[in-house]
């Protein structure tokens, strides 16, 4: 009996002390906000696309942690202060690969630029209403020759997440239409009954590079319909 006590005297301890770590369980409080850029600029990418890993050292056991990168370039994580490893994948994103990693020491908050080299950049964006119709004309300035162009596109949304899983329509040129960058390119997405009786829609450029999964995008614009 006696030691029936003293076993049940340890399991209701160890409970206690359970609850006591997960009420004392520290949440992070630090902050690492960031942006991916070439020349300052901002790169647009398509929603839950594209990702950085962060990796801490120091402990036996680790995990990397995720890090998603917005539309807008942007992205930002909850951790707690310490020594970090930045790390851009391989085959995601749209730009040259990147093995290097970055050094991040966070204590408190911190921004910071992850720099990146695409193939391709967007320039002198501008868009315009026509009859039941969208267009934007632009330039497209080639930043690595190593690949080339393989389509462009212009979507056409009802929110401000657009991109080519998120559309409710659009317009593309292939590589055969593309021929001469120094050019400006135009083009003009036909709209559907339903969204021409919108009040606005959102448009985005997305240009596709030959060989590479993800996509560079300008910034989401809206268009006054009426």
């Amino acid at each position: 009996m006696k030691t029936t006590l003293i076993a049940l005297f340890m399991m209701a301890s160890a409970i206690a002390l359970t609850g006591c770590e997960k009420d004392n369980y520290q949440q992070p409080k630090s902050v690492l906000k960031g942006r991916i850029v070439h020349d300052g600029q901002l790169i647009g990418v398509r929603s839950n696309g594209v990702q950085l890993e962060l990796w801490q050292r120091g402990y036996q056991l680790f995990t990397k942690i995720p890090v998603y990168v917005e539309q807008d370039g942007t992205f930002s994580a909850s951790l707690f202060d310490g020594n970090y490893k930045l790390v851009r994948l391989r085959g995601n994103g749209p730009w040259i690969d990147n093995s290097d990693s970055i050094d991040v020491q966070l204590k408190g908050s911190l921004e910071l630029d992850v720099p990146v080299t695409p193939y391709f950049v967007i320039r002198n964006d501008s868009y315009q209403k026509g009859e039941q119709a969208v267009s934007a004309t632009f330039n497209l300035q080639q930043v690595n020759t190593s690949r080339q162009i393989e389509r462009v596109n212009l979507y056409v949304g009802t929110t401000t997440i657009v991109d080519a899983n998120n559309n409710a329509g659009n317009a593309q040129k292939v590589a055969a239409d593309l021929t001469d960058l120094t050019k400006p390119v135009t083009l003009t997405a036909n709209l559907s009954a339903a969204l021409a009786s919108r009040d606005y829609v959102f448009v985005r450029i997305g240009v596709k590079t030959a060989g590479v999964g993800e996509m560079i995008f300008g910034a989401p614009q809206k268009i006054a319909l009426k």
